[in-house]
Order: structure tokens, then C-alpha cells, then sequence
């Protein structure tokens, strides 16, 4: 198939292109690289697919990859109304992942414009690029975020998510009601997915994972937020992103139908751990111990996330299951290597 994957020098986005290529897809790479994090991370995942990165810094120039001749990149905004239909009318896409964001729950307190423009405003000119070019599927990145301070665990799709407590959360609801729309009003297939959590090598520098391998490897201490009384349902990438796969190379599904082309589903390991127990997996993998700073809980922050992955394994066999200790081991590894530590 052809597929465009937005946010192609992002976190999980890198990591699907990669996936893709492997599996024999055509794959265009899009991606803005603001500079919300280092951008020299961003360039040194596009480097990992072929990129270089005098050719990713030129705006609105597609670039062949070195590495895989089904890979070609363009640094290419959402916003970008009058661009980014051309590229679809050129490339003539089967499938859009659109896993290109704003993220950050924190961050969206601090910058809560960029959170429209590029989840909201470039979502919408996914959807009407995908509608006006014929686009066979589009599956979309969400939130676990969105579920907000639901007491009711562990989470289900069919829960009602109509409080949340961040622009970023609302933003991700947003996509997903104007992605009903889209497929209710003009017959398109829309796949959301709600991300748990996700960790793993060239994860976020602004993610727990990163922030506390970084700051422990410097004898820094780390804050802990609401005095540790914090579980996540953890999520290895690699997890993430054969959901993700799965869900792109099934065109014949039979959970669509022309009368339900609209699917959500959760992707999560299933477990809520308790952010300490993932901290300790963090000090036994650096031989160190953690200086704790334990801090409140901050605005926008919810206490406890856990998926219910139920859907998921009805329709498409598939339950993500990387424990906590190989992950937190795969990404350390990959710290000390990429950093040379």
C-alpha cells in the first residue's frame, strides 16, 4: 500500500514508518520538526530511516531515503491548507496514519494556541485532504487523556469521556468526534487509536522515562508527582506500533461495515503500575537510586490509567504484552548506547 505517516520524525510515528518499510510498504514520511523538544533527536531518527538532515530542514522538499526506496520525507506542517492537499493529489495515498500532534499535557497549561493549530486545525485538513482524494482508511492517533478523571477501571472504550481536565485531552476528543463526522457524513473509514503511555528507545525527552533515566545518570534528583501515588498502563513502543501495523494492513476487517465505518480502540498493556515500581525497574537497570523530590499533583495530570484492550483482541487477535522489566531494560540500553554512556 501507499501510506503517509504524519509525525514520521516523532516518538511512535519514526518507529511505524519503520515497521511499514519492513513489511514492504510504500511510505511517505511527513513531519513539521518544531522545536517542542530537541530537534537533533527528531534528525537523528529520520538519519535511522535514510534522512539526512540537510535534506529533512528543507521545507516543503520530498527527499529520498538512502535506505529504504520506498521511503521518501517532506517537512510539511498540518496547518499548511494550500500544500498539504497537493502532496495527497500527487502521492495518491491508500491509507493516512496520522500520528502527528502537539503533545504534552503539561505543555498545553503553557501554549494552548499551538494545541488548536496543530491538533485541531490540522486535523481537520487531514480529514478533508483524505475526503477530497479518495483516501481508503485513515487511522489516527488519540489519547488515553481522554478519559480524564474516570473512576471506572480499567478504562473501555465504551466509556463516556466527556470531562476533560487538559487542552491536549480535549484536543484528542476533538479528533475523534470530527472523525466520526467525517466517516458518518462522506463514507470514510476512520480508525482512532487511545495510546497508553507509551516508553521505549528514542522515546520523548519530556516523558517520565527519559526525564528520570536522564536525571539519575547525572546524580540529579527527580520529581515525583503527586507524592508517587501515581499508576500508568505502561506501554512499549513496539507494542504501540504493531497495533498500529495491524490496523493499517487490514482492509477487509469485518468489524467495518458501510454502516460502521468509525472504530476507537485502546491501546494499553493492561496494567496499571505504580509509578515507584517503575522507578525502582529504572534504578536496577542504572545500578543507581534515585534522589526524590516528591512534589504534588499537577494541573491536568488524572491519577490512574489502565486499558481495557478488549476490542482490540475481538478484532484483531492482539493483546500488547511487553513486561515492564524488558521494556525499561530495552530502553536503558538504548540511552547508554545512543549517548555513549
Amino acid at each position: 500500500m501507499k501510506i503517509l505517516v504524519t509525525g514520521a520524525a516523532g516518538f511512535i510515528g519514526f518507529h511505524t514508518c519503520k515497521n511499514l518499510l519492513v513489511n514492504g510498504h510504500d511510505v511517505v514520511g511527513l513531519d513539521n520538526i518544531n522545536d517542542y523538544y530537541d530537534v537533533n533527536l527528531k534528525y537523528g531518527r529520520l538519519a535511522e530511516l535514510g534522512i539526512a538532515s540537510d535534506s529533512a530542514s528543507i521545507e516543503n522538499q520530498i527527499a529520498q531515503s538512502s535506505k529504504f526506496p520506498k521511503f521518501k520525507f517532506v517537512r510539511m506542517s498540518l496547518e499548511d491548507r494550500e500544500r498539504l492537499p497537493k502532496l495527497f493529489e500527487m502521492e495518491g495515498f491508500n491509507v493516512v496514519c496520522n500520528l502527528a500532534a502537539q503533545a504534552g499535557v503539561r505543555y498545553s497549561l503553557e501554549n494552548p494556541e499551538s494545541y488548536v493549530d496543530s491538533n485541531v486545525v490540522g486535523f481537520l485538513n487531514v480529514l478533508e485532504a483524505c475526503r477530497n482524494h479518495k483516501v481508503e482508511h485513515l487511522v489516527y492517533a488519540s489519547s488515553s487523556s481522554v478519559y480524564g478523571m474516570n473512576k471506572e477501571a480499567p478504562f473501555k472504550v465504551s466509556h463516556v469521556v466527556d470531562k476533560p481536565i487538559s487542552l491536549y485531552a480535549a484536543s484528542k476528543k476533538s479528533n475523534e468526534l470530527m472523525a466520526y463526522t467525517y466517516s458518518h457524513l462522506f463514507g470514510i473509514r476512520t480508525t482512532g487509536l487511545r495510546f497508553f503511555t507509551v516508553y521505549g528507545p528514542w522515546g520523548r525527552p519530556d516523558m517520565a522515562m527519559f526525564l528520570f533515566t536522564k536525571a539519575m545518570l547525572n546524580q540529579k534528583p527527580i520529581n515525583v508527582f503527586n507524592n508517587g501515588e501515581l499508576e500508568r498502563d505502561f506501554t512499549y513502543i513496539d507494542d504501540i506500533v504493531e497495533g498500529v501495523v495491524r490496523i493499517v494492513q487490514d482492509d477487509h476487517t469485518a468489524a467495518y461495515t458501510s454502516e460502521e465505518l468509525y472504530h476507537l480502540y485502546n491501546i494499553g498493556n493492561s496494567k496499571a503500575v505504580k509509578l515507584l515500581d517503575f522507578i525502582e525497574e529504572i534504578e536496577k537497570n542504572l545500578g543507581l537510586t534515585a534522589s526524590k523530590i516528591m512534589l504534588p499533583m499537577q494541573p491536568g495530570d488524572v491519577s490512574k490509567t489502565w486499558a481495557d484492550v478488549t476490542d482490540l483482541e475481538r478484532d484483531y487477535r492482539y493483546r500488547p504484552n511487553t513486561t515492564i522489566g524488558n521494556g525499561v531494560k530495552q530502553f536503558i540500553d538504548w540511552y547508554r548506547a545512543y549517548y555513549n554512556l
